[in-house]
């Protein structure tokens, strides 16, 4: 969310922003959970002290993010009086919208009923969002990607990719699984695997490129490398087994690759038939048919990743989410998009 946010201010160049922190995303022990907690109540305390805005854009993820920033909904709202939008993230909002306690239902509908618009990724997440807020206050803004940034290569040998967090939710365990399963097939022919990232599951990982040598483990990437290696691949993984819209598939289109994915949250509505394949989330054994099954045909994965990189810098470059976004302004307020100013809260 905070990398979304950054190119958001980057990229609205006819709004004036004003990006205000409130608190950090996440917290690994509880010393830092303490920490946190109370950075984010000091935040609270200084927020009355900025400047109104024009239009506040308040950033929200799931569970504790969004009690953290109900707050600035509210505050925006009730105190300043000024048009609210609500952008959701999170891979998780549509069971977080249904929680066990009538109290903290009551308050979800009071938070989300404060906003002026609610802007969801997809149609799907527009459909979730439609059962507690009034459908007319919802807009359709898909994640974006800086498509120019990207320089597909569209090699000859098949190159597997997987960046993402090594986490269970993003499905490295039915990866490795798919890998050694299609590695030691004697039909397959030769194929190059990548896997950047880190987490608690990076042990897998390890002991798979140290038992295959056409698997290379790079460990965590920064953003130049990341985009090199999504340009240099063709078929990229993430059997992931929840998510909204993951920019990481965005960033994989764009880099011209061809994608194999689960159709969970909105994606779904991203890949299909064209330009990748869909297996349900925790079935390795599918998994491993779908990467045999392009790692079988290269001119098909070749042609799905030049469906990708046009449709990426049609739909999901930043300048098309920057003219939704200076629009979406531009009707909440009366003040023209030059004038508008969003606070953004992470």
């Amino acid at each position: 969310m905070s990398r979304y946010i950054a190119e958001q201010q980057r990229h609205l160049d006819t709004v004036t922003t004003t990006v205000y922190e409130t608190g950090p995303a996440s917290a690994a022990t509880i010393r830092a959970l303490l920490v946190g907690a109370l950075l984010s109540i000091w935040r609270m305390v200084q927020f009355p002290l900025e400047r109104r805005p024009d239009v506040m854009h308040v950033h929200s993820s799931f569970q504790h993010s969004f009690y953290r920033n109900a707050f600035y909904v509210l505050f925006g709202r009730y105190v300043w009086n000024c048009p609210v939008v609500l952008h959701v993230h999170g891979s998780s909002f549509d069971t977080f919208l249904q929680p066990d306690s009538r109290v903290v239902s009551w308050f979800q509908s009071v938070v989300l009923n404060a906003t002026t618009r609610v802007v969801v990724l997809s149609s799907y997440w527009q459909s979730v969002l439609a059962a507690v807020v009034p459908e007319d206050r919802i807009v359709v803004v898909p994640n974006a990607v800086p498509t120019g940034e990207y320089d597909p290569e569209y090699p000859e040998m098949p190159h597997v990719v997987f960046l993402s967090n090594l986490i269970e939710r993003k499905g490295i365990t039915e990866f490795v699984a798919a890998v050694e399963a299609a590695s030691d097939d004697p039909d397959v022919a030769p194929f190059q695997v990548t896997i950047a990232g880190s987490g608690p599951l990076a042990d897998r990982v390890e002991r798979l490129a140290a038992e295959h040598d056409h698997v290379t483990y790079l460990g965590y990437v920064d953003e130049a490398k990341k985009r090199a290696l999504l340009s240099s691949g063709t078929i990229y993984a993430l059997p992931t087994r929840a998510e909204g819209l993951p920019i990481a598939i965005l960033e994989a289109m764009a880099a011209g690759m061809a994608i194999v994915s689960t159709p969970v949250g909105s994606i779904p509505e991203v890949v299909g038939e064209d330009n990748g394949l869909l297996v349900q989330p925790g079935d390795a054994d599918a998994l491993t048919e779908a990467l045999v099954e392009l790692l079988a045909d290269p001119d098909r994965v070749d042609r799905m990743g030049r469906t990708n990189r046009a449709v990426a810098v049609a739909d999901y470059s930043w300048e098309a989410a920057a003219d939704r976004l200076t629009e979406l302004y531009a009707t909440v307020d009366d003040a023209t998009p030059a004038r508008a100013t969003p606070v953004t809260a992470s």
